[in-house]
């Protein structure tokens, strides 16, 4: 299990911008004192009733880049709410992304410009998104130091939905963690995606998903998070 120790030291600036966009993200929560977060990467599901009712009951839901959201008449798989989208510019939106988005918060992560992504906002978004751009130093940096990856010289960053789940580790470190939608948890070697929404895609080569692997299943083994089959 991480834990705020062993995070790499940040500086007051970025100490003072996690704790305003972790405030932020609580007024989006059921309750102020978060003691449950629940983040869902895209990855196919089967239905269970008991996965999707544990992570509406969380008192903070993540979702990750272009997710699927249970409609009214399904059977229970994926869940129904969504506080919290993590994403970054190559998003594929579903029908699921913007329907209400609103009403929750949008944090844009954005490895790319540590080296050639521009700070360009594409132009099919809504102009009222409303986004909040997450700072590298922030989370892309100190991850990949937990991961034993080079975002500066080597362009090597974690996947969108490990952000996801380290920056609820870490910005919420007494809650529950609930993890589901994450097929490199056990699938470590797969070199393409299978999404639950829309088409497969290739791996991207910036990606080490063993490492991620094993540092979920950390968490697991240390008794501060569960992954749903």
């Amino acid at each position: 299990m991480i834990g705020l120790g062993s995070v790499r030291p940040v500086s007051q600036v970025a100490a003072t911008r996690r704790t305003h966009i972790g405030e932020l993200a609580r007024t989006y929560a059921r309750a102020w004192n978060v003691r449950s977060v629940a983040v869902v990467g895209n990855k196919p599901l089967e239905p269970s009733g008991p996965r999707a009712g544990a992570i509406d009951a969380c008192d903070l839901v993540v979702r990750v880049n272009g997710f699927r959201l249970d409609d009214p008449g399904d059977q229970p798989t994926y869940g129904r709410r969504a506080d919290v989208a993590f994403f970054n510019r190559a998003l594929r939106a579903t029908p699921w992304f913007f329907t209400g988005y609103r009403d929750r918060l949008h944090l844009l992560v954005e490895p790319g410009r540590l080296h050639w992504e521009p700070d360009v906002v594409p132009s099919w978004w809504p102009e009222d998104l409303g986004h909040v751009h997450v700072d590298n130093d922030d989370l892309t940096l100190p991850l990949s130091a937990e991961l034993g990856l080079d975002s500066t010289r080597e362009g090597l960053w974690a996947t969108t939905g490990t952000m996801a789940a380290w920056w609820a580790r870490t910005t919420f470190p007494d809650a529950r963690l609930e993890l589901a939608g994450y097929s490199f948890v056990t699938e470590p070697d797969q070199t393409r995606w299978q999404h639950a929404s829309g088409d497969d895609c290739i791996v991207g080569p910036e990606h080490r998903i063993a490492l991620e692997s094993d540092l979920l299943r950390g968490w697991v083994a240390d008794g501060r998070a569960r992954i749903w089959e």
